[in-house]
């Protein structure tokens, strides 16, 4: 398991480069770079190589053919150059906070509607969240943001496990998308949050929900028929 889904917090790792694709396509060993994906956009930040302190700025991460690509801004780096990976931190925060404030939404939504997520998309200032509501009443949703506010100034630890898949798919609350997760996962990462939320996902979180602020819907649009879609911000409480 990469190093960024052990510790969400990492923000360097020092490693080696597995495989140059191009000059400017490279592998790592091992990463703390967050590749785009599940509505989570890429980290970006930095490669030092040890030997010379050259930088390399890791402008994507992607995952291709089961490899995590890192693309930099400049070619040099060659198989087995020892680096330093560092994120940029500030960005990736911003981002674990939006990720867990969006479960705890989608769960409190999930609840009291049994809306499943059809779309969603993070963003450092702004994130969008799509559900399949019959109706969207607005007040009602409102009051749902209430709660999950009011969840979030409660606190809530936020917890990393795993389950064979078999396991997981048999407990309907772990899977709240509405399209099924990729059947080659044969294991799945488990995100829960105290007693608000429990779900197989592969992003990267904060440590307790009081870290999130205060979640600010934006605007609520009807997009059609049974697709309703929220975009929402943070505030530092």
């Amino acid at each position: 398991m990469q190093a960024y889904l052990l510790d969400s917090y990492a923000k360097q790792l020092r490693t080696s480069v597995a495989a140059v694709i191009d000059a400017n396509h490279v592998v790592l060993t091992d990463t703390v770079f967050y590749p785009s994906g599940g509505g989570q956009p890429t980290d970006t930040g930095a490669l030092v190589r040890e030997s010379d302190g050259k930088e390399f700025a890791v402008t994507l991460v992607k995952k291709e053919n089961g490899q995590m690509v890192h693309e930099v801004d400049q070619g040099g780096l060659a198989v087995g150059d020892e680096v330093l990976c560092s994120i940029d931190w500030e960005r990736r925060y911003k981002l674990m906070r939006m990720h867990t404030a969006a479960h705890i939404l989608c769960a409190i939504i999930n609840k009291h509607t049994g809306a499943l997520i059809t779309g969603n998309q993070l963003d450092v200032e702004r994130s969008r969240i799509d559900f399949n509501l019959d109706q969207f009443d607005k007040a009602a949703i409102e009051r749902y943001v209430a709660e999950a506010n009011a969840s979030i100034a409660k606190g809530a630890p936020v917890t990393i496990s795993s389950m064979k898949r078999e396991a997981a798919m048999a407990v309907p609350h772990l899977v709240k998308l509405a399209g099924a997760l990729p059947p080659s996962i044969a294991e799945l990462r488990i995100v829960k949050i105290g007693d608000i939320d429990e779900q197989a996902d592969g992003g990267t979180h904060v440590k307790d929900a009081n870290e999130i602020g205060t979640i600010k819907v934006i605007s609520l649009e009807n997009k059609g028929k049974n697709n309703r879609r929220m975009y929402f911000s943070l505030e530092h409480q």
